[in-house]
């Protein structure tokens, strides 16, 4: 049997060699990587175009229902307290103050002549013709005749004030807003014929988009006019919707101006920008994070051990582009801002482009 050619001295360094090659195969790869040092930052200052809205609007409506006959004002015109608005067709109304009119009369004339019955009854009880008994059957007449007329007065009273109904007159001094009913439509009582605002204190009001920062209750704006912006006014935020519209995903925000000029107008199209404040968040970029297990994590780059591990944060508005970190993360921390799903624990990495920040 021939043996191998090979010596022996050869087989020993070659088995090495093939060791230190399998060692290195298995070993993870360093992976180069982007990273970001987070550091404190001034809050952003977008600016929303929006419109002069008044802070008070109320939907007049008649307070019965009929045909509608007459409009007397338009959307944009100014009213004052009283002034005759809309009207409605009277003739049933009047009608039912003519019938409520002839019942009290009814009454009125039952009630004399009740009254009649029982004076002649309690001249005979006391002349000794008559019983006692029949008083009594007179004196309770009179006073259901009384109790009648009583509900007819009501009656045509009540008929009288929705009369009075036909006309919708103006409860303060205001601006028509807007009409919802046009001349000839049949209305029902408490519907809507039209809107008018008190221009006394108006509103901004703009829609501010999910992923922007939410304002609070309290936060100072400056709004402009778009039409001349150096017309300013000052104005604070007094009501932020709950939860965005489901249509188009914005939330209505209304910041009451401060002392307004003249020129903002309710309608008037105004740019409201937020004022700069002396407060800084520590914001990440949305691609450094990572969504696991139900857990929100970052990835923090060990320079010295040049290796990654991964932190759980807590974040303010995650569907924005730059999230704020309410906690888990510190200033000055270095993370990683791309690639994050692809990166282990402890996993050996080469930092790309040096330190950015």
């Amino acid at each position: 049997m021939r043996r191998s050619s090979i010596p022996k001295l050869l087989v020993i360094p070659m088995i090495i060699a093939l060791s230190a090659c399998s060692e290195e195969e298995s070993a993870p790869p360093i992976r180069p990587v982007l990273s970001s040092i987070v550091e404190l930052s001034d809050l952003p200052t977008p600016s929303f175009a929006g419109t002069v809205a008044p802070k008070t609007e109320t939907p007049l409506g008649f307070r019965v229902g009929g045909l509608m006959v007459a409009r007397d004002v338009n959307t944009g015109d100014v009213v004052t307290k009283g002034e005759l608005l809309a009207s409605l067709e009277p003739t049933s109304l009047e009608l039912a103050v003519r019938s409520a009119q002839a019942q009290l009369a009814n009454a009125q004339a039952q009630l004399a002549n009740a009254r009649s019955t029982e004076e002649r009854a309690r001249a005979t009880f006391q002349g000794g013709t008559a019983t006692k008994s029949s008083l009594e059957s007179s004196v309770q007449a009179t006073q259901t005749a009384q109790s009648a007329v009583v509900q007819a007065q009501t009656t045509l009273d009540k008929s009288n004030e929705d009369l009075s109904y036909a006309q919708l007159l103006a409860t303060f001094d205001g601006v028509v807003t807007a009409t919802s009913v046009e001349v000839g439509q049949v209305v029902s009582a408490g519907e809507s014929v039209l809107t008018v605002a008190m221009p006394g204190e108006r509103d901004a009001v703009i829609d501010i988009p999910e992923g922007e920062l939410i304002p609070a209750i309290g936060d100072a704006y400056s709004i402009l006019l778009q039409i001349n912006p150096s017309i300013t006014s000052a104005g604070v935020v007094r009501e932020v919707a709950p939860a965005a519209d489901a249509a188009t995903r914005t939330r209505r925000v209304k910041i009451a101006l401060q002392n307004p000029p003249d020129a903002f107008r309710i309608g008037t199209t105004i740019t409201a920008i937020r004022q700069a404040r002396d407060i800084k968040k520590l914001f990440v970029p949305a691609s450094a994070v990572l969504n696991q297990d139900g857990k929100t994590l970052v990835w923090i780059v060990d320079e010295k051990a040049e290796t990654v591990r991964s932190q759980e944060v807590k974040l303010r508005d995650k569907t924005s582009a730059h999230p704020e970190v309410v906690s888990g993360l510190e200033p000055g921390t270095r993370v990683v801002i791309a690639g994050v799903h692809s990166l282990k624990e402890g996993q050996k990495i080469k930092v790309e482009g040096g330190a950015r920040s």
